[in-house]
């Protein structure tokens, strides 16, 4: 992340419909420590799924470094790791009955779709991004 960067990750997303933070979910990606973001709701912090529940904050490194995060979705469970820390573990059947920004979520009802980045116009950088599928 570069001072002050913003994406996202998009999960189960509908393809090219509408904004993922409420058509899908979108996991925030940002620098939650930049002095633009003193006034950002908990549920805006890096990890967290926006608009209904925020990750434990204070896990990012330095902004310049590469951090490594994993992203588990399995079912009604959305569990994000940073830096080797759990920072969120939100059960989805919770959260989305009554979304804590006070905005519709559809995207919280759905139980498949693509993954994508949010970009924000800012030079955000991945590297080594995998997804596995969870077998039953």
């Amino acid at each position: 992340l570069p001072p002050g960067g913003n994406n996202g990750l998009a999960i189960r997303s509908p393809q090219g419909e509408g904004d993922a933070a409420y058509k899908a979910m979108e996991l925030q990606v940002l620098d939650d420590t930049h002095p633009k973001y003193s006034d950002l709701k908990p549920y805006q912090a890096h990890g967290s799924i926006y608009g209904l529940a925020p990750a434990r904050k204070g896990y990012l490194r330095p902004t310049g470094e590469w951090n490594y995060q994993e992203v588990t979705v399995d079912g009604d469970r959305v569990v994000v790791r940073l830096n080797g820390f759990e920072i969120l573990n939100a059960n989805l059947d919770e959260v989305r009955q009554k979304p804590i920004d006070g905005n519709e979520h559809p995207g919280a009802f759905r139980s498949s779709g693509h993954f994508g980045f949010c970009g924000h116009s800012d030079p955000v950088e991945f590297r080594n991004v995998r997804i596995k599928r969870i077998e039953r």
